[in-house]
């Protein structure tokens, strides 16, 4: 994963396009460190999720499969705990995304397969070329999408149409996503995406940080809270970064 960090917004991005930007195992702890770096980097405002080559990313990459075959215990039950601890570290990789305090972009192109969801979906706000297409592929290979589709993406997309896309790993086309909330806007090639992004991000950048980051953090917060709740959290929220601000 490269990392080029200009007027405040930071580009992660992948960079195996000749495997789609899949990922093995460093390839998932490398996005994690990525991400914690740019959330503790002061000079980063906003941080945009992009994919090199023809694809955006196209998940776990085969070879993890036939590692974890390879490292498979004597016994059931010690397997079952290697894997547990193997999917809790992919989790981890990918929250690190939604924990990050400032707004972070998806852009993406071509394809965004299994694991590639997952990351999207740990996004705030995505965007893609008119010809991309998203699959949650877990469903073929005999898995259940556990590393974070189905507990972020109903965020996005109704309960219905997460069950459907996950239950049959059918291809979910840019036109669909975009009418049905996973994706705010579509651009028509991967070089308008990039450019359109960066103005966006840009834009973002140039507003007050702890701002930013209030506003995702309180989107967050309300999705496991009443409204009232809710309510009540950015009414303290707000005053203490307005006193901050009066005081100063």
């Amino acid at each position: 994963m490269t990392i080029s960090i200009q007027q405040h917004v930071a580009t992660l991005t992948f960079n195996q396009p000749d495997r789609a930007n899949s990922l093995d195992e460093a390839g998932w702890r490398g996005l994690r460190d990525a991400v914690r770096l740019v959330a503790d980097d002061p000079a980063v405002h906003v941080v945009v999720l992009a994919g090199e080559g023809k694809h955006f990313c196209a998940g776990m990459d085969l070879s993890v499969l036939g590692s974890l075959q390879q490292r498979a215990a004597p016994t059931r039950a010690a397997t079952q705990e290697l894997l547990e601890s193997f999917i809790l570290e992919i989790q981890d990789c990918i929250t690190a995304i939604a924990e990050c305090p400032k707004p972070v972009l998806a852009a993406i192109q071509g394809a965004c397969i299994g694991g590639g969801v997952a990351i999207a979906s740990a996004c705030d706000i995505i965007y893609c070329t008119e010809d991309a297409h998203f699959i949650v592929k877990e469903v073929d290979f005999g898995i259940v999408a556990d590393i974070g589709t189905l507990q972020r993406l109903p965020h996005f997309l109704p309960a219905g149409m997460v069950a459907e896309l996950a239950m049959t790993g059918r291809k979910f086309y840019a036109s669909e996503a975009v009418v049905a909330g996973l994706v705010t806007r579509t651009f028509s090639n991967s070089g308008n995406l990039r450019s359109g992004v960066a103005e966006i991000a840009s834009s973002m950048a140039a507003k007050s940080p702890p701002v930013l980051q209030g506003i995702k953090h309180q989107l967050q917060y309300g999705r496991s809270h009443t409204t009232a709740e809710s309510l009540a959290y950015v009414a303290h929220y707000s005053a203490a970064l307005l006193s901050r601000g009066l005081r100063d």
